[in-house]
């Protein structure tokens, strides 16, 4: 059973209770993730069942969008709505916040940034999630990381009482935190900041409107998805044996890695141009194995 699942992930629920969900429904404990969504999240979860799995990286590193809630005026020790209130801005600063000012503040962001990842993120810190070490009382630093925020666009400003509240879209690279932007603009505007909503939208190449809740979500044949993500090569039956073998090929006409399919269009491995000796030859990466 090799294949992708595409799940609209419910609010609530954390990425490890929807994989739970679907190894129960599958019958089986091969099923991993592409990038983990926060329980308040929602939106695209891309799940991989057995050989699938070995191909989650690849999807992981794909651009992600999102939409997002942010309040400012208050912020948390989480980043979130989640967390206990750390700081309230005074009033009369808050009502000195404009719209221009939010947005020019807002594009600072976008480009290549360096980010300091929420201390309640799922980063392991010498074995064990950062989120474990706050929720067990540690005082937890993580360094800043550089990731791509390729566009945050402004959906709407609303004032409520004792805050405002920004509603924004957000196209950025893998290893990004939306929650981290809701705190830097926060901090920068200095009212605080927190995250209220979140839903994921795009998982590089998988939209939101692909998505079905976990129990309803079909079983996505790797062929399908692998002609989305890579170049494709098909090979003949020489060389489809000569790879299952795990012995180099003829090196590939496009650098980077290639989708290997056999001459009935199914997927049989990963291949990747390697200097053996003086030759540079498609060495296989990752083969199915032989059934």
């Amino acid at each position: 059973m090799d294949g992708f699942l595409l799940v609209n992930k419910a609010a609530a629920m954390t990425s490890h209770d929807v994989v739970a969900l679907a190894r129960k429904r599958l019958n089986t404990k091969k099923v991993g993730h592409a990038g983990t969504l926060d329980p308040m999240a929602t939106g695209v979860l891309v799940l991989g069942v057995g050989l699938a799995t070995r191909l989650l990286s690849y999807i992981t590193e794909g651009k992600k969008s999102y939409e997002a809630s942010i309040l400012l005026g208050k912020a948390t020790h989480t980043d979130d709505k989640d967390g206990d209130v750390v700081f309230t801005a005074a009033q009369e600063v808050i009502d000195k916040l404009t719209e221009q000012i939010i947005k020019s503040e807002l594009l600072k962001f976008v480009g290549k940034i360096k980010q300091r990842p929420s201390s309640v993120s799922a980063i392991k810190i010498d074995g064990k999630s950062a989120h474990a070490r706050v929720r067990a009382g540690e005082q937890v630093s993580i360094p800043e990381r550089d990731v791509t925020i390729d566009e945050i666009t402004v959906k709407e400003i609303r004032r409520i009482e004792k805050g405002v509240e920004v509603d924004i879209s957000v196209t950025c690279s893998t290893g990004t935190y939306i929650r981290s932007i809701a705190r830097d603009l926060g901090e920068s505007l200095q009212v605080g900041g927190h995250l209220i909503s979140l839903k994921r939208t795009l998982v590089s190449p998988f939209l939101l409107d692909q998505c079905q809740e976990v129990a309803d979500a079909k079983l996505i044949p790797i062929t399908e998805v692998v002609e989305k993500i890579f170049p494709i090569r098909t090979l003949d039956l020489s060389e489809a044996r000569e790879i299952t073998y795990g012995r180099s090929i003829p090196q590939n006409a496009k650098p980077g890695v290639v989708a290997a399919l056999d001459s009935q269009g199914s997927f049989i491995g990963l291949l990747e141009n390697k200097l053996q000796g003086s030759e540079i030859k498609a060495a296989p990466i990752l083969v199915k194995a032989s059934e």
